[in-house]
């Protein structure tokens, strides 16, 4: 399973799913720091990686730091990297709920608290304020997803089926190779906590 645009640490929230699955993580980011297994940039792989190389990819939190030009050729690879009957699983805010939330309570009330600390609207629009301070300016986002883009967005990259769910400021997007067993891999992600057979609103 690729890991691509891992940060620090593996796909915890699938961990039982690789587990069952006995696939090896390999974890890819641009950023050395985080002692990745690969340092590369998403829009690359095929620098590193042949096609085919992986059953499954997951994205966390990683697209909405690419320009809005680069998403389409990086979920290209995404497919180009996947067997044919792999998937993705692709995490990004959820613009829609940071916008309904700034209408209610402002864009510097605190959201939610995360390992990272505070998190405000204006971190889920624009990337972590504190990590950008500190140097990491590759944590900026440069742009942005609702269930609608994300969804069509995969279409358009030759994904032959795309579910997608929203909940807690986040889009969740499954993205299936034509092969994939999609009951399956439905089965699967439930356990992990990520149910796509009803919408999480």
């Amino acid at each position: 399973m690729l890991n691509a645009g891992s940060g620090p640490g593996p796909a915890r929230r699938i961990a039982r799913m690789i587990a069952e699955q006995h696939w090896e993580e390999l974890r890819l980011d641009i950023d050395p720091e985080v002692n990745p297994d690969v340092v590369g940039s998403v829009t690359e792989l095929d620098h590193s990686f042949a096609p085919q190389s992986f059953d499954a990819v997951w994205s966390s939190h990683m697209l909405e730091h690419l320009y809005a030009h680069e998403v389409y050729p990086v979920l290209r690879q995404f497919h180009r990297v996947l067997k044919p009957d792999g998937f993705a699983l692709v995490m990004s805010p959820d613009l829609e709920a940071v916008a309904e939330f700034i209408t209610k309570h402002g864009i510097a009330t605190i959201a939610y608290n995360s390992p990272a600390g505070p998190i405000r609207p204006l971190d889920m629009l624009y990337g972590h304020s504190r990590a950008i301070e500190q140097g990491h300016h590759y944590m900026a986002h440069r742009t942005g997803f609702t269930a609608e883009r994300m969804g069509s967005l995969l279409l358009s990259a030759g994904f032959s089926e795309v579910s997608t769910r929203t909940e807690n400021f986040e889009i969740v997007a499954l993205a299936l190779m034509p092969e994939a067993d999609g009951e399956s891999i439905l089965a699967e992600l439930d356990r992990s906590g990520f149910n796509f057979r009803e919408e999480v609103a």
